[in-house]
């Protein structure tokens, strides 16, 4: 585990200073098209990684309740390092993924490069090209930091994506539900869901119960479109009254890689 430097006035704990600076880089994008957050207002961040999300909402508000969740041991002791570091007293972290039943479910998680770390490998492992794809962006489109990764040759792209998913190690995580953490906590309203959770998205939103939707603001989802599943998501999100705007971050755009914004009308 390393602190870093986010910017000048706000230091991190993580465990690849580089992944940490590009998930920075990367939640920038969420608050786009719609999406708000102001003061007072409760965010469920689901795959919160090191909870870069929480640093950065409780630099900026005095007053906001962030409930963070991240399965995996070695990230979320990191997680809750940063919770501490924060000194919000509504900044809660819990060791568990979100899907759509209570159980145990393996994880396998890739120390070189944590945010990949999913129950669903086989989405990097069967679409090997996926991820080559999603390196060459990421290094075309690097954060300003890391001037120099567009002057590296896109053939290295392979060889890059190799060191990030070797050494994978397998964890067994527990798993709950959405509506069930809704009703235990007795949280009356979500401004904010945030769902990056490497392809399981769409079993976190079916463990949310038709009565909860109603307490759900605004989401922002990471999508992995396979097997008609992107569609699948519009749908439900649009029967619950839901906004729609699709967006492909620049550095995802040769991948099946898409974010969902979603806002009440």
């Amino acid at each position: 585990m390393k602190k870093i430097l986010l910017t000048k006035d706000c230091p991190i704990y993580c465990l690849v200073p580089s992944e940490a600076i590009m998930l920075d880089d990367h939640i920038d994008g969420y608050f786009n098209n719609g999406i708000k957050i102001n003061e007072g207002d409760v965010v469920v961040d689901v795959g919160a990684n090191i909870g870069v999300l929480g640093v950065r909402l409780s630099e900026k508000f005095n007053k906001i309740k962030i409930y963070s969740f991240e399965p995996i041991p070695n990230i979320f002791s990191v997680l809750k390092k940063n919770c501490k570091l924060t000194n919000n007293p509504d900044f809660k972290v819990f060791e568990n993924g979100l899907g759509d039943k209570k159980e145990k479910k393996e994880f396998t998680y890739f120390p070189n490069s944590p945010a990949l770390s999913t129950a669903n490998p086989d989405a990097w492992e069967k679409d090997p090209k996926m991820l080559i794809d999603a390196v060459k962006g990421s290094l075309k489109n690097a954060p300003k930091k890391f001037w120099w990764a567009k002057f590296i040759p896109s053939f290295l792209a392979p060889l890059f994506a190799k060191y990030l998913t070797i050494n994978k190690k397998k964890f067994i995580c527990e798993i709950i539900t959405l509506s069930n953490f809704i009703a235990n906590e007795k949280i009356s309203k979500i401004h904010f869901l945030k769902i990056d959770c490497e392809g399981l998205e769409w079993k976190v939103l079916q463990g949310i119960k038709n009565n909860d939707w109603e307490k759900i603001l605004s989401c922002v989802i990471e999508v992995h479109n396979i097997n008609n599943r992107l569609e699948k998501i519009c749908k439900l999100l649009e029967s619950n009254g839901f906004k729609i705007i699709l967006e492909k971050e620049k550095s995802l755009k040769k991948t099946k890689l898409v974010n969902v914004f979603a806002t009440k009308k």
